[in-house]
């Protein structure tokens, strides 16, 4: 029988919730990482879809936990919550996919598809569309340098702090404000004026 602080792990044991003390045990039993892909991978998934489509999306997520497996006996076991090092690997595999990224948000600016948009777009029916607020979106997001659509989509659809973002992605947290700052400006450009903060608020640590 397990606690609320454990979870079942295979073979029934009990394992326990917290992302680190999961990764310390696969050390000696590595069958145990299959219970982070089981938690964590349907996010990763998510925002990996978000990013790529659902075609791209499967290997990169598949990869980001063949990467982490390979890589745990690095993982730095004081961090109780492995997203952000899971997302800046899946991160870096999706840098490997930068034209199909690209491709996918241009098609998105021109049909006003917005799946991939829609966590931008849900307030701002008052002044734009929400279809055209995607189109527009869609197009700013292709323009914007890599390393700044990185940080933005890693707040604004992976839902990790700033200080999570900078973990993810091995940069100091002041280069995370600067970079989702700028990225925000040149979408408040694109929206004409609509001020893109409102619509994704930075995560509390709490």
């Amino acid at each position: 029988m397990t606690t609320s602080s454990q979870a079942a792990g295979p073979g029934g044991k009990a394992c326990p919730s917290d992302d680190a003390a999961v990764i310390r045990l696969s050390g000696d039993e590595p069958e145990q990482f299959a219970v982070l892909f089981r938690r964590r991978a349907p996010e990763i998934r998510r925002y990996v879809t978000r990013r790529l489509g659902a075609d791209a999306a499967e290997d990169v997520v598949a990869e980001t936990f063949l990467v982490a497996f390979r890589q745990r006996s690095g993982y730095d076991l004081a961090r109780a919550d492995a997203r952000p090092w899971l997302y800046g690997i899946a991160t870096n595999l999706i840098s490997h996919h930068r034209r199909s990224e690209t491709r996918l948000l241009r098609v998105l600016a021109r049909t006003g598809r917005d799946p991939v948009t829609e966590p931008f777009t849900d307030r701002v029916d008052a002044q734009v569309s929400a279809g055209a607020a995607g189109r527009l979106l869609a197009a700013a997001l292709a323009k914007l340098p890599p390393q700044h659509r990185d940080t933005l989509l890693l707040v604004a659809w992976g839902e990790l702090t700033y200080e999570q973002a900078a973990l993810a992605l091995g940069i100091p947290v002041g280069t995370v404000r600067s970079r989702v700052s700028r990225a925000r400006t040149n979408l408040r450009r694109a929206l004409g004026g609509i001020d893109p903060s409102a619509l994704h608020e930075e995560p509390s640590d709490g």
